[in-house]
């Protein structure tokens, strides 16, 4: 077998979501030690703060991004979609980001640009080009005008989250364009897992489901506008997900644990929302960075551990069951997210305690993820077919 037709490069999902799990353990611990003083990057191109957002946004977070839209991309289109040289040219340009976020201040400046941009705006062209090229097949055509737009703004974000003159606007972008990733993604898998699981329907509604994607697209400027009209966004796109939420049949959401945690993480937007709105309105920041907390361990937290479980077991033949290791990885994440979030506010005095323990757990449920699906990831599928 040659390096390329290695399993791990068959679908888009097999290096990245191994990359997702390994990111997931070690990211927390670094920033943890360099919370604390203990290390410092070699050669760090922006301030420690900004090194930790970039990398849980663009290091963890667009592994499973870029893994989940390529190989979800090409089943929307029917392709057969990236593999082989491909995927491993992806792989090494996100090691060179990773790289360049811990030596490239050194670096002339042109290449450290190169490969801070090389893998994103490369996976973002990729999937484009798919939904581009192959739009007449395309289940989703109307939803991926959406997809195309936010794709096309990521670049920009990153950017700016990089530049010290334009970082806070540069997470607020980061920030709103995964909260639509995540809003596109809980559309599409909640309506399939209600109807698959439970044999009900929930309520999708074009006009309201557009009108809720349109004012998550306008927030991702929320950098750029007066805070009054952050706040009323933020309001107004809180308010239309909570009319919806009654629709989407919570009861038999929450009654399984797998599928209460895609429901957990949508009243993590809305919550996340609702104090990004007072904080604008009452000109003040809520202790422990709340509102993007409240997202990356509520929603990417809560979600992305569930959509690793399901897709490396179905996407490799496996059946889809959450086992009890699976099922203590997400109750893990919820005491990660209680940890970060709520004791803060209740014992500030040890914030730093809750801060340990929170990327403690954080860690412990991907090195468990790692454990358990990397040598699924690597092997062939069990049921014979070949990707």
């Amino acid at each position: 077998m040659s390096f390329f037709a290695h399993p791990l490069w068959l679908v888009a999902f097999r290096p990245f979501f191994a990359l997702v799990c390994l990111s997931g353990i070690v990211l927390p611990a670094l920033w943890t030690l360099m919370f604390a003083g203990v290390i410092a990057p070699a050669s760090a191109p922006v301030a420690s703060i900004q090194w930790h957002a970039h990398e849980m946004f663009y290091g963890f977070g667009w592994a499973m991004v870029g893994g989940f839209l390529l190989t979800a991309s090409k089943n929307w289109v029917k392709i057969r979609g990236y593999h082989g040289g491909w995927l491993v040219f992806l792989v090494g340009a996100w090691l060179l980001d990773r790289l360049a976020m811990w030596f490239g201040g050194a670096w002339p400046r042109p290449l450290f640009l190169l490969s801070n941009q090389l893998y994103l705006v490369a996976a973002v062209l990729m999937v484009m080009t798919s939904l581009l090229r192959h739009r007449e097949n395309d289940g989703y055509r109307r939803d991926n005008i959406y997809m195309l737009a936010l794709l096309a703004l990521f670049p920009a974000a990153k950017w700016l989250l990089l530049d010290a003159r334009w970082a806070a606007a540069g997470e607020l972008m980061t920030l709103g364009l995964f909260r639509l990733v995540f809003l596109i993604m809980l559309e599409r898998t909640l309506t399939d897992f209600i109807r698959n699981v439970f044999k009900r329907d929930i309520l999708r509604h074009t006009l309201l489901d557009d009108a809720i994607k349109l004012l998550a697209l306008a927030l991702a400027f929320a950098g750029f506008l007066p805070a009054a009209a952050q706040a009323a966004l933020a309001l107004a796109l809180a308010a239309l997900l909570l009319a919806r939420l009654p629709f989407w049949q919570p009861r038999l959401g929450f009654s399984r644990l797998d599928i209460a945690v895609m429901y957990l993480g949508y009243l993590a937007i809305v919550l996340q929302l609702l104090v990004f709105a007072w904080e604008q309105m009452a000109r003040t920041v809520w202790v422990g960075s709340v509102t993007t907390h409240l997202f990356t361990f509520g929603v990417m937290g809560l979600i992305i551990p569930a959509m690793i479980v399901r897709l490396s077991k179905g996407h490799t033949g496996r059946k889809v069951v959450f086992e009890k290791a699976d099922k203590a990885v997400l109750w893990i994440m919820i005491a990660a997210l209680l940890l970060r979030v709520l004791l803060p506010q209740l014992l500030p005095d040890a914030y730093l305690r809750w801060i340990d323990l929170a990327a403690l757990c954080w860690a412990l449920c991907f090195a468990i993820l790692a454990w358990r699906y990397i040598p699924f990831l690597l092997a062939p599928r069990i049921d014979g077919k070949v990707h």
